[in-house]
């Protein structure tokens, strides 16, 4: 408890920020960023940048000073960000709410995650907040209540088992999705090597197991994000550990078929690589991945009738390993968060080819996760 209220101490004194005069115009997106401030970060927590309408990008400040906010997310409409405290104090977790006010970020809030080292945060349409902790393996259920405070900790969902690998053997928690038709919540979980299929019970505030109740990936796989096609039923799960990319047929609510795979890297590279994110375009043509190792973006055409995949190019990062990365608003850009390089590089994104031109970089101190307003 102790260290928790330090933690809220810390946050409360940086509830207004000093930051740079906003240079926004129409065409441009802002965008914050989560990052790491551990070891030897320069980060003190949540910064905000804007990319321009030219592809350019430039900061505009510090905006939260908080510890290690490796995830962000909004809630249903985008007047709270909230942030994942990985390692908050101790390896203890937490999620942090903030108002968001014109060019500020106020600090409202700061509750248990339900677990150690949350690298996960989303937000349900009715402002259920759910956290994926990773050391732990467990998934807690918040409320994001209408003055702008979560809510205590409603519920915690412990994940059992293990898998092949060695960073398998324990469950490890590592994002958390709410279907999009549906209100089914599907946690990945990379040491069990399974999806982990449930629902919210609103009279309970808990969350439910629901059928199929797990869904199993090949033997090591570790699976880590997902992506849902964005007209068709299939779900794209991004495997970390053997760096491949899994398409899931959806046959009916409690039914899903999983087909075929896809490596992320070109057949020639054999040193160590792991994969970190996963985004598919709006229109369902093209998927990207990222490449820590190889240090790329994996490059995918989606078949228009099947949902398979077509590797078609490896784009590099221009720096060392690409953690979480964000299509623009439009799509006609592509950013990407490079931890161990201290940068952000901006790509012009050919909506016709899906390949990428690079456009312009900027340093940023341990960034994890971009997040466009």
């Amino acid at each position: 408890m102790k260290r928790l209220l330090y933690l809220i101490c810390l946050v409360l004194i940086s509830s207004c920020q000093s930051s740079k005069t906003s240079t926004i115009n129409k065409g441009d997106y802002p965008f914050y960023l989560g990052t790491y401030t551990r070891n030897d970060s320069k980060s003190k927590g949540i910064y905000k940048y804007v990319l321009k309408k030219d592809g350019s990008l430039q900061q505009l400040g510090l905006k939260a000073t908080t510890k290690n906010p490796s995830f962000l997310c909004f809630n249903s409409d985008k007047t709270s960000l909230i942030a994942a405290n990985e390692l908050a104090i101790d390896g203890s977790g937490a999620i942090t709410a903030y108002d968001i006010k014109n060019d500020s970020l106020i600090f409202k809030n700061t509750i248990s995650s339900g677990g150690t080292n949350p690298c996960f945060v989303t937000a349900t349409p009715d402002d259920y907040i759910i956290a994926a902790n990773y050391n732990s393996g467990t998934v807690g259920l918040l409320k994001l209540k209408t003055d702008g405070y979560l809510s205590d900790l409603l519920d915690t969902q412990k994940h059992i088992g293990k898998g092949a690998n060695e960073r398998q053997d324990a469950p490890h928690a590592h994002s958390v999705w709410k279907t999009p038709d549906s209100n089914s919540i599907i946690s990945v979980d990379l040491g069990t090597n399974q999806l982990w299929f449930s629902k919210i019970d609103k009279d309970k505030n808990i969350l439910e197991p629901v059928e199929p109740l797990l869904i199993d990936m090949a033997e090591g796989a570790g699976p880590r994000h997902l992506t849902f096609h964005p007209s068709k039923p299939y779900i794209y799960v991004l495997n970390e550990l053997n760096n491949t990319v899994t398409r899931i047929e959806k046959v009916s609510e409690s039914n899903y078929n999983v087909k075929e795979s896809i490596s992320t890297l070109p057949d020639s590279f054999t040193e160590t690589n792991t994969s970190a994110d996963i985004h598919i375009s709006a229109d369902g043509k093209f998927l990207y991945t990222t490449n820590r190792g190889h240090n790329s973006i994996a490059i995918f055409k989606v078949d228009n009738e099947t949902g398979i995949l077509a590797h078609i190019a490896n784009e590099s990062t221009r720096g060392k390993t690409p953690r979480n990365f964000s299509l623009s608003p439009k799509n006609d850009f592509l950013l990407v968060a490079n931890q161990h390089s201290d940068n952000i590089v901006s790509f012009k994104r050919n909506k016709k080819t899906g390949l990428l031109t690079f456009i312009d970089d900027i340093e940023a101190p341990r960034p994890v996760c971009i997040l466009f307003e």
